[in-house]
C-alpha cells in the first residue's frame, strides 16, 4: 500500500505542477495557478503521516518506508527549486517572459553545482532524520535494518553529488570558442557604453 501511495504522491506532484503552470500561463489565471502549486506540500504531509501510521499499526520497517523518507527528503531539498525552475521555463516558453538564466560554464557552473549539493545535503538530512525517527519509533520491537540501509543510500547520494560538484570545481567546463568570443565582444561593447 505504501508503494502505491508513494507513486500516487509522485504522480500527484507532477499533475499539480502541470495544472498550476497551465492555469498561470495558458489560461492566464496566476492566482488560482499559485494556489494549486501551494497544494503540493500536502501530498508530502499525507505520505509522512501514512508512513508513520503504517509503522504504528505494526508494519515491519521495509524498503518502502526508506523510499518514502528519501522522497520526502528530496521534496524538501529540491521541491521548491524544481517548481521555480519549471515556472521560469514555462513563463519563457508560454508567456513570452525572459529566458531563465543558467550557469553553463566555468566558475558559475561550479558554484551552481555546489548549491545543488547543498540542496542534496538538506534532503539527505531530512531523510536521515525521518529514518532515525522511524528506528527510534519502532525500537527493538522489529528489525530496523531496512531503515538503516536507506540511511546509507542517502549518504551515498550526498557523496556522489559532492563528487560531481568537485569535478566542476577542479575541471571547470569551458565555453565553446564562439561563445567566448561573443561574450568578450559584449564585454568590450559594454565598456564603450560607459
Amino acid at each position: 500500500m505504501l508503494v502505491a501511495l508513494i507513486i500516487a504522491c509522485e504522480v500527484g506532484f507532477w499533475v499539480l505542477l502541470a495544472g498550476g503552470l497551465a492555469l498561470r500561463y495558458l489560461l492566464r489565471m496566476p492566482r488560482p495557478g499559485a494556489a494549486v502549486l501551494l497544494c503540493e506540500p500536502l501530498l508530502e504531509l499525507v505520505l509522512l503521516v501514512a508512513s508513520f501510521a503504517d509503522l504504528r499499526n505494526g508494519g515491519e520497517p521495509a524498503w518502502t518506508h526508506g523510499l518514502a523518507a528519501l522522497y520526502l527528503g528530496y521534496t524538501v531539498g529540491y521541491g521548491h527549486y524544481t517548481v521555480k525552475w519549471l515556472d521560469g521555463h514555462a513563463a519563457h516558453r508560454l508567456a513570452g517572459g525572459p529566458k531563465p538564466p543558467g550557469a553553463k560554464y566555468g566558475r558559475e557552473r561550479a558554484v551552481h553545482e555546489w548549491k545543488l549539493w547543498a540542496r542534496t545535503l538538506a534532503g539527505a538530512a531530512v531523510a536521515l532524520a525521518l529514518l532515525q525517527a522511524g528506528v527510534w519509533y519502532v525500537g527493538d520491537a522489529a528489525d530496523t535494518g531496512a531503515l538503516r540501509d536507506w540511511q546509507f543510500v542517502a549518504l551515498r547520494i550526498l557523496g556522489i553529488q559532492g563528487l560531481i560538484a568537485a569535478t566542476y570545481s577542479i575541471w571547470p567546463r569551458k565555453a565553446p570558442a564562439g561563445a567566448r568570443r561573443a561574450a568578450g565582444e559584449e564585454g568590450i561593447l559594454a565598456g564603450k557604453d560607459r
